[in-house]
């Protein structure tokens, strides 16, 4: 059994022999709750979620596949348990299914109710986060800050030992993203004034082509005329000599 605990971001993987004791999963699907009372006396009063399972030969439990045996499926984009590799790719891939059987041989769970004693090296203990947020807006939620303050104060920096000794440890912190600084008004002010004159630029452009093409059209109707002149005149003639 590999329990989470999503309370202090603690885990722990415990191994079980004795088939009794697990078979209160049995038949359960993923996102079951199960009660841990049967399965040993330091899980009494937990209250499991099944989350997923490997079977004895690795292949991994997919949700909706409704049987508790091995499935073909063909997979495209999109899908657990398959990695694109090409764009449009669809492949045909064993999977588990997500009813729990005596066939697997990792089953994972998460604790939804903590029971009366403590586990240790997983309810005793508080793994803290290796790495704080990242984008502007999380860093403001996570200390409250306000507009005004200056995000790039707050960023989390992490220390990074060298593996060589000789070196000295050094401190890393991510870019923050979705940060507005006069550089960013400034690149999104260039933006919208090359947006504008290239509109003004089109727009010239369209009234100039309308001008252009009023003018040969008026020159066409006037070639057109002229040519029926003529050739009334001409007729005219004609009937006029007989």
């Amino acid at each position: 059994l590999n329990i989470a605990n999503l309370a202090n971001g603690s885990q722990k993987s415990f191994s079980i022999d004795d088939e009794r004791k697990v078979r209160v999963f049995y038949d359960k699907q993923i996102s079951d709750e199960v009660p841990g009372d049967t399965v040993g006396d330091e899980f009494k009063g937990y209250v499991f979620r099944i989350t997923g399972g490997n079977d004895k030969q690795g292949f991994p439990m997919k949700q909706g596949v409704l049987v508790p045996s091995r499935v073909r499926l063909l997979l495209s984009a999109g899908h657990s348990c398959f990695k694109v590799r090409r764009s449009g790719e669809r492949r045909r891939k064993s999977v588990r299914g997500c009813i729990v059987g005596p066939d697997l041989s990792v089953l994972s769970l998460v604790i939804i109710k903590q029971g009366e004693n403590e586990i240790p090296g997983l309810t005793d203990v508080s793994v803290p986060k290796r790495l704080g947020p990242k984008r502007a807006n999380n860093i403001r939620k996570l200390f409250n800050l306000t507009k005004e303050d200056d995000v790039r104060k707050f960023v989390i920096r992490r220390e990074v030992t060298p593996k060589n000794a000789d070196k000295k440890p050094y401190t890393k912190a991510p870019k923050i993203q979705r940060l507005v600084t006069p550089r960013t008004l400034m690149h999104k002010r260039r933006l919208v004034t090359v947006k504008k004159r290239q509109q003004e630029k089109s727009r010239e452009a369209a009234a100039e082509y309308a001008q252009l093409l009023a003018m040969r059209q008026k020159e066409q109707r006037e070639r057109k005329e002229e040519l029926r002149r003529r050739r009334s005149s001409a007729s005219r003639n004609s009937v006029s000599k007989q």
